[in-house]
């Protein structure tokens, strides 16, 4: 969870938060990559797992406990971050105040993104063979999820800081539901194209092993640069801009009744 007891709410402090998200997204992926796809795992009542699973899948059971412990110290009262799963228990810490900053809302996309993650991802980017690695894999793809997600609900507070550049068009725009121009209106393609540009290098050098004297000559990389290239640009983006368009219509519809 993110230190929101400072000023963080800049759009260049915003993208920073961005910035250092992708390493640990890759580095996320990298790990879960070394695991084979273990597809029972993501089916419910595919193994009996000693009937601890319920109607869930392993993969949702073994979230959804570790879920209700991040949720006792307080880790879903922060704001960028989302539980995959519910019900979960309260917080056993007090409070922390945060600095209000996103207008009120309940945009939450967690359940797409599992579907993409386990239907679209997991199988790229994994050996398809069971190697019985259940935990460990399990383990990683709650990494990888919870980080994905953060990445993407993040978007609220991009789209906040440029409703606050141009609060009378947004409003606008909303009024008319106009989701195409809202999202032509928020997009910088030359940022877009920058950070693609930018993960293909780390994706590169990350997916290396240090023994390299040179970068790039390792023709076994742990990932594949491409892989995490086409990730960004089929699901992240597209998912981060339909965060942003909800929110952006929540946003401006209620602009200028609360102000």
């Amino acid at each position: 969870m993110s230190n929101f007891t400072d000023d963080p709410f800049s759009l260049d402090k915003l993208r920073s938060t961005l910035i250092r998200l992708e390493d640990t997204i890759i580095f996320a992926l990298i790990e879960r990559a070394q695991f084979a796809f273990n597809k029972c795992i993501y089916l419910p009542g595919a193994l009996e797992f000693n009937g601890a699973t319920g109607d869930r899948s392993f993969l949702e059971y073994f979230l959804w406990e570790t879920e209700k412990v991040h949720a006792k110290v307080r880790r879903y009262t922060s704001p960028d971050e989302y539980a995959f799963t519910s019900p979960l228990p309260d917080p056993i810490l007090p409070p922390l105040e945060y600095p209000k900053f996103l207008f009120p809302n309940d945009i939450n996309i967690t359940s797409k993104i599992m579907e993409i993650y386990t239907q679209s991802i997991v199988p790229e980017i994994c050996e398809d063979r069971d190697d019985a690695n259940y935990g460990s894999a399990a383990t990683r793809d709650i990494e990888c999820l919870q980080s994905l997600s953060r990445r993407i609900h993040y978007g609220k507070f991009i789209a906040e800081s440029k409703f606050r550049s141009d609060p009378e068009e947004y409003a606008r725009l909303a009024r008319l539901n106009d989701r195409e121009a809202i999202n032509e209106l928020l997009t910088n393609r030359v940022v877009e194209k920058k950070l693609l540009a930018r993960l293909r290098h780390k994706a590169l050098v990350y997916g290396q092993t240090l023994d390299q004297e040179q970068e790039g000559t390792n023709k076994n990389l742990r990932i594949p640069v491409q892989l995490v290239v086409d990730l960004y640009e089929r699901w992240v983006i597209p998912l981060t801009k339909e965060v942003e368009v909800d929110y952006l219509i929540v946003r401006g519809l209620a602009y200028g009744k609360s102000e």
